[in-house]
């Protein structure tokens, strides 16, 4: 059984969250970050998130 680890980006814009979500989901990382955009601007909740996930991430291995 493979399994993925969900993991800050190398390829990072500010912490690299957005860049981890994108690789364990295999998606663009621009789509999750205007998906994350589109909840701080409407939500607000974005921000908190983020930054929770900052925290908890680790980094990956090099």
């Amino acid at each position: 059984m493979s399994y993925r680890r969900l993991t800050k980006s190398r390829d990072k814009k500010i912490f690299g969250v957005c860049g981890g979500f994108a690789e364990y989901f295999d998606m663009d990382p621009t789509v999750i970050r205007i998906i994350w955009l589109l909840a701080v601007l409407c939500a607000g909740t974005g921000v908190l998130a983020y930054l929770i996930a900052a925290l908890l991430m680790p980094d990956p291995d090099f």
